[in-house]
């Protein structure tokens, strides 16, 4: 089969796991984002980097550069035509990947730089050293590879309903309900959904944390493991308290063999696609479907000529143990199969935006292992909101890289409509919420996603001790409550 010089393939991947001692040895977001590149030129075979068309970094949150990218390019001697950085999201390097590849397929760009890194670990010690960084910063500006989204509903941010740990256990209590399982029988299942993730980032030599957790100790609150928001502890998080980085080489076949890539260092990107649910939490049509990624990956899947039991090795988004519930259900895959190559954003680490880029790379290395293979990754962004799919393999696809955006078919599905509190007055029932707890462990504030009798959404939320400590028992998802003009919630303890 000759081979479309148009091609795009990744040919490089590098991953960097900072543990520094103390704050004088550890470097800034920029020198490991740069380490990476350079890891991942060596990857490729290569003796020095060479000069991309260009340079695109996701975005960060540890540190504010403006454009990360020009600094990388600065370290590594770089001239990219394209200094880039993307939006926000932990679907974005997949997205990355896409537009790369679409763009390569074109004729557009022979080689890109995919990366991104983070330095959470750092800045938290120096802040508590009380100790000012003297990282840089640039008045040029990037060049925005993709789009930014507003999430956040103004009737949430009211209501102060804008944070994951908030509402990926609001999107627990409402799948384990509708499972029917118990809530006893519930963190039995998800702490060994996430025992099996430990399990693999103790043999995965770039993850994080490279320690095996049981379920027992998953689900068991203590005082290294405290309660954040019900019902997840704190190994239930995603754990972005890490110094990460990670970066891919991705060109054509043409420039591949220019370059003199050896053929066994190539993979090929088959399919991808990008899709988002409804884009406002409020206005999804329940908490324990996700049919964006259900037609999303169907897409993928269907352009690269496959289902999904064609797949030999999986990556799905991981931040909270209801994301990959809703991932798995999605696509069709067993939750008790192996559905990380990494070890997830708990135990591989979960440097904000850039996880999926660790995955890729993860997922490359272990595709050039087993020639022949096929890979899925699916990354997400804000609450279940956006997501990126992608299909790989050794093996070059039979037309090209496809891509599909299906996004008319999910904005067409039931959208529910949100009553603002002062409409929301009056007798309704619990759908789904949680329980939010303070640093010392002690229940704080109980929020919950509450339908009228009219069908309408609204949000209520209570900061009595009493309410928010019988909440943390038994289930409640079903449970009538009554709403004042403020969304202060009642209910009957």
């Amino acid at each position: 089969m000759s081979l479309d010089p148009r091609t795009p393939i990744i040919i490089g991947t590098g991953q960097v796991a900072q543990h520094a001692i103390g704050l004088d040895d550890a470097k800034d977001p920029i020198a490991l984002i740069s380490d990476a590149i350079t890891l991942a030129s060596q990857d490729a075979g290569l003796t020095s980097i060479p000069n991309p068309d260009a340079l695109r970094i996701v975005s960060l949150l540890s540190w504010r550069y403006t454009n990360p990218a020009y600094f990388v390019a600065q370290d590594l001697h770089l001239e990219p035509r394209e200094l880039g950085l993307s939006a926000t999201g932990g679907n974005t390097p997949q997205t990355l990947v896409n537009i790369a590849s679409q763009q390569i397929q074109r004729g557009e760009i022979d080689l890109v730089f995919l990366a991104g890194g983070e330095t959470s670990r750092t800045r938290k010690r120096a802040r508590a050293a009380g100790v000012e960084l003297d990282w840089r910063t640039t008045d040029i500006a990037p060049t925005m590879v993709t789009e930014e989204k507003k999430i956040v509903h103004p009737e949430e941010i009211e209501r102060k309903m804008y944070a994951p740990i908030q509402l990926y256990p609001m999107f627990e209590t409402a799948v384990r309900a509708h499972a029917g399982r118990s809530v006893q029988d519930h963190q039995i299942h998800i702490s060994e959904l996430w025992s099996r993730f430990s399990a693999v980032a103790a043999t995965n030599p770039n993850a994080w944390s490279q320690r095996f957790y049981t379920p027992e100790e998953i689900r068991t609150v203590s005082p290294t493991n405290r309660m954040i928001g019900m019902p997840y502890p704190k190994l239930m998080n995603s754990n972005n308290d890490v110094d990460m980085a990670a970066a891919l080489m991705v060109c054509s076949v043409a420039k591949a063999e220019s370059l003199g890539v050896p053929r066994d260092r190539w993979v090929f990107m088959h399919s991808g696609a990008d899709t988002h649910e409804h884009i406002f939490v409020s206005n999804r049509n329940n908490f324990y479907e996700t049919p964006a990624i259900r037609i999303g990956g169907k897409s993928a899947l269907e352009l690269a000529g496959l289902g999904i039991d064609d797949i030999d090795l999986v990556d799905l988004y991981s931040c909270f143990p209801s994301a990959t519930q809703l991932g798995a259900q999605s696509l069709g895959l067993d939750i008790t199969s192996q559905l990380t190559r990494t070890g997830g954003l708990p135990f591989n680490g979960g440097p904000w935006n850039n996880y999926v880029m660790h995955a890729i790379a993860t997922m490359a290395n272990e595709l050039r292992a087993a020639p022949g293979t096929k890979g899925f990754i699916w990354g997400n962004g804000g609450f279940t909101t956006k997501h990126s799919f992608g299909v790989y393999s050794t093996e070059p696809p039979k037309n090209g890289f496809r891509f599909g955006n299906p996004q008319s078919e999910i904005d067409a599905l039931p959208m529910r409509d949100l009553a603002v509190a002062v409409d929301a007055q009056g007798p309704a029932t619990i759908e789904a919420y949680t329980v939010m707890h303070n640093r010392e462990g002690a229940p704080e504030t109980a929020y919950a996603a509450c339908l009228l009798a009219d069908g309408r959404r609204a949000w209520g939320q209570s900061t009595d001790a009493d309410l928010a400590g019988a909440m943390c028992e038994g289930e409640w998802v079903g449970r009538s409550c009554v709403l004042d003009s403020h969304g202060i919630m009642f209910v009957n303890a």
